[in-house]
């Protein structure tokens, strides 16, 4: 199909182009911006009047329910699509994980027969995640994943993270880790501090995370192996990566937007919605979150979506499953954040288009002449309220309940397939 999105506000944050022009799409990619090509007659025109038409949001993290729940990837899709999402990149923490050949190729099977977004599947790192020895890593990029994640915390045994590090340069495979020490970690529910002292919760030190990122950039030094950091959350953390990137070590990395806007006060009195996997930590950490998004120490942006049932939250905190829907949140809590922190409207952008694109390797995340044509035609003023029948997602447990958010994708276009529209 041919497209022609016409007198919308284009903004292509990987080229810097912001402004009203034409968007012309043919055989799934970008046929131009600007002036249409020569001979060019289009299937379909869009007026896009009113609109920012942008790169589809690419989410490094959320969940599909699938391997798991039987039907569950074909709703989740929907709420990627509902949200502007173009492409979402799976983690193995499924049911079972993703460890095995076979999995990983149904679920890509199962992904196209959705004909959602574009997912890109992460290998489990070791067997089955329990971290003690290394999956089928070679034969799981042969079949399409990405990378390689161990979810929850780093593999207890560091000899089995130094041998995988070796393994992925000898091959040149991206691991991406979550930079969790189990030890310190330990059965912690909340943030180390004043909040979880005051409500009696198990708390998570900050030195979770830090020991987690020396251990992780000392076997990089020794390795040269590639690394991308899973949702950071201190800023002691931080400091760490930032340092890290100055010494030129091949690394990158991520926050979740809930910890782009809150922090552990808004906990309240124990409310399940807020429990998050990191945990919430202190104004200090939230601020230095969004110094780090501004000046490039933090390289994405990802909705770290878990559609977590009712009765998964209707327990007391300490006992309800961790994680928040947040695949439909992700663009206007982006575009809060941008209005709020007075950030360009292309910069802020950049954290969920062309960034994540760049860590992901993928021909995504831009307007350009042939580039996959992955796009979302949004509307930054309207208004809508988060509740329930308003989320595609089978979770409906998010700490924006009841919040009326500004921005919502209208048109969501994948490989040149008008997928959503509103």
């Amino acid at each position: 199909m041919k497209l022609a999105i016409c007198n919308g506000r284009v903004i292509d944050p990987a080229s810097g182009r912001d402004g009203t022009a034409d968007v012309f799409v043919a055989d799934g990619r970008i046929a131009a911006v600007g002036g249409a090509p020569a001979g060019f007659a289009a299937d379909r025109t869009i007026d896009a009047r009113g609109l920012i038409v942008a790169p589809g949001l690419v989410d490094l993290c959320a969940r599909m329910r699938e391997p798991g729940a039987e039907g569950a990837l074909k709703r989740e899709m929907r709420a990627a699509l509902a949200g502007g999402v173009t492409g979402v990149v799976c983690p193995p923490d499924t049911d079972p994980p993703l460890d095995e050949p076979g999995l990983v190729r149904m679920l890509r099977q199962r992904s196209r027969e959705a004909a959602g977004a574009r997912l890109y599947p992460l290998g489990a790192l070791t067997a089955g995640l329990k971290g003690e020895a290394l999956a089928e890593i070679e034969t799981l990029a042969e079949v399409g994943c990405v990378a390689f994640a161990q979810t929850g915390s780093l593999p207890h045994d560091n000899g089995v993270l130094l041998q995988a590090m070796r393994y992925a340069k000898t091959f040149d495979l991206a691991l991406w880790l979550r930079p969790v020490e189990d030890t310190l970690a330990g059965s912690g529910v909340a943030a180390a501090g004043a909040v979880a002292g005051r409500l009696g919760l198990p708390s998570i030190p900050v030195e979770a995370e830090t020991v987690a990122l020396h251990t992780i950039f000392e076997l990089q030094r020794a390795t040269g192996a590639r690394v991308h950091l899973c949702r950071l959350s201190s800023a002691p953390g931080i400091e760490l990566v930032r340092a890290a990137k100055r010494e030129g070590l091949p690394v990158s990395c991520d926050v979740d937007i809930h910890h782009v806007h809150l922090i552990d006060v808004d906990i309240g009195y124990f409310d399940p919605a807020f429990r998050l996997d990191p945990p919430l930590r202190g104004d200090r950490d939230r601020d230095a979150i969004v110094r780090a998004l501004t000046d490039g120490t933090i390289d994405a942006i990802c909705s770290d979506h878990a559609p977590i049932g009712v009765d998964d939250k209707l327990l007391p905190f300490g006992e309800a499953a961790p994680g928040a829907t947040a695949l439909e949140t992700l663009l206007p809590l982006v575009l809060k954040w941008a209005r709020e922190r007075d950030v360009p409207l292309a910069k802020a952008l950049a954290k969920v288009t062309s960034e994540p694109a760049r860590v992901l390797g993928e021909d995504t995340g831009r307007l350009a002449a042939g580039a996959k044509a992955d796009l979302v035609l949004f509307d930054p003023d309207e208004h809508w309220r988060v509740t329930p029948e308003a989320l595609a997602s089978h979770g409906k447990s998010t700490p924006f309940a009841g919040y009326e958010l500004e921005g919502r994708a209208r048109t969501t276009i994948v490989g040149g397939e008008l997928r959503f529209q509103r």
